[in-house]
C-alpha cells in the first residue's frame, strides 16, 4: 500500500494543476466495459468519470455502458476503432487479436511480484513505446493499464505442492495460447473449457479444476465444486484503459491532458482497490473452507514457463523489447 501511495503522489506532482480557469469545450465520452457493476473494470471507468466531470466543471461529461450493453470486449474494440465509443476497459487478452503487441504484458511469469507490473506500468517511455505499436497495429491506444489479481488454479481433487501433483488433474484453461502452452510447459495438457460451462463443469467432473483470480472464485462461489487453493504468480490480470487513437488525437491540448490526467489517477486509485479486493476474496473463500496450498517449487514453475516465451517473441515486439522489460523490472 506504501508503494501505491507514493506511486500516487508522484503522479499528482507529475501533472499540471487543472486549475478551474480552464475553459474545457462541452463534450461527451462514451465509455464502455462488457462487465458489470462492482468489477474492477467498472471501479476503474467510474473513477475516471468522476474526475473528468469534477476537474472540467461538467462540461465534459462520461456516458457510461456497462454489462454488456455494447457487446462484448472485443466488440468494444471494434468500437474503439470507428469511434463509435472513446473509451474502454477489458482484459489484455482480448486486445491481442487486434494488437498482438499487447501480448507482452500477459507472457508467463512476467510478473512474479505486483510491485514488478507497478514498476513496469510506471516506466513511461517503455509504455509509451508499446502503446504506439498497439496503436499501429489496431487503431486503439493505451491511456493506462489497469492490475487486477493473480490467476490461480484451483481443484477438487487434491493438494498442488508441486508441479508433478498437477499430473493426472483436468484444470480449464481459457483458449488462450499462451496460457494453454504454460500448462503444457509444466507437463499437463489443459481443458480450454468455454468460461459459461466451467461451473457446471466442475460439479459434473468434466474438469477437475481452474484458474482465476480470488475475486473470480469468490463472485462464482467456486467453493460449492472446489476445495483446495494454490497460489500461482504465472499470470496477472491486467487490461488497457483503452481509447480511440482518431478521437484522441482530434482533441484539444487541454482536454488531452484532461484525459491523460483522469486515467492515470484511475489507474493508481483501481490498482490500491484491486489489492483490497484481492486480499478480502481469499478470505472469503477461506472463510467457506477453501484450503490455501502454498508451493513448494514455483520456481520450477517460472523456469518451465518462461521457456515458452521465444515462441512468442515476434508477435509481441521482439527478444529485445521483452529483455528491455525484464531489466527495467530488476532495477
Amino acid at each position: 500500500m506504501k508503494r501505491v501511495a507514493s506511486l500516487c503522489l508522484g503522479l499528482l506532482l507529475a501533472f499540471p494543476s487543472f486549475a478551474q480557469a480552464i475553459e474545457y469545450k462541452p463534450m461527451v465520452i462514451r465509455a464502455a466495459t462488457a462487465n458489470p457493476e462492482g468489477s474492477l473494470h467498472v471501479v476503474g471507468l467510474n473513477k475516471f468519470k468522476e474526475i473528468i466531470e469534477k476537474d472540467s466543471n461538467g462540461k465534459i461529461t462520461v456516458q457510461t455502458f456497462y454489462g454488456g450493453s455494447m457487446g462484448d470486449e472485443q466488440a468494444n474494440v471494434k468500437q474503439l476503432r470507428n469511434s463509435e465509443i472513446h473509451v474502454a476497459v477489458l482484459a489484455d487478452g482480448n486486445l491481442t487479436p487486434f494488437a498482438s503487441s499487447a501480448g507482452i504484458f500477459i507472457l508467463p511469469y512476467l510478473f512474479p511480484k505486483l510491485e514488478d507490473a507497478q514498476t513496469l506500468f510506471q516506466n513511461k517511455p517503455f509504455v509509451d513505446k508499446v502503446g504506439d505499436e498497439i496503436a499501429k497495429q489496431s487503431r486503439t491506444r493505451p491511456l493506462a493499464w489497469f492490475i487486477g489479481g493473480y490467476r490461480n488454479i484451483t481443484n477438487s481433487k487434491k493438494p498442488i505442492e508441486t508441479m508433478a501433483d498437477l499430473k493426472g488433474l483436468k484444470i480449464r484453461v481459457p483458449a488462450v495460447a499462451m496460457q494453454l502452452d504454460a500448462f503444457r510447459s509444466w507437463g499437463v495438457e489443459p481443458h480450454p473449457l468455454a468460461w459459461s460451462e466451467t461451473f457446471n463443469g466442475l460439479q459434473q467432473g468434466v474438469v477437475d479444476g481452474q484458474e482465476n483470480p480470488h475475486s473470480v472464485n469468490r463472485d462464482q462461489k467456486f467453493w460449492e465444486v472446489q476445495k483446495y487453493i494454490t497460489p500461482v504468480n504465472y499470470m496477472l490480470w491486467v487490461g488497457p484503459l483503452l481509447a480511440s487513437d482518431a478521437w484522441l488525437r482530434k482533441l484539444d491540448p487541454e482536454t488531452k491532458a484532461l484525459v491523460e490526467k483522469a486515467a492515470h489517477e484511475a489507474m493508481l486509485y483501481e490498482w490500491q482497490w484491486a489489492a483490497e479486493q484481492d486480499t478480502v476474496a481469499l478470505k472469503d473463500c477461506a472463510d467457506h473452507k477453501m484450503v490455501v496450498v502454498p508451493l513448494k517449487d514455483e520456481e520450477n514453475w517460472m523456469k518451465a514457463a518462461r521457456a515458452i516465451w521465444p515462441k512468442y517473441y515476434d508477435s509481441v515486439g521482439g527478444k529485445a523489447l521483452v529483455d528491455e522489460a525484464v531489466v527495467i523490472m530488476s532495477k
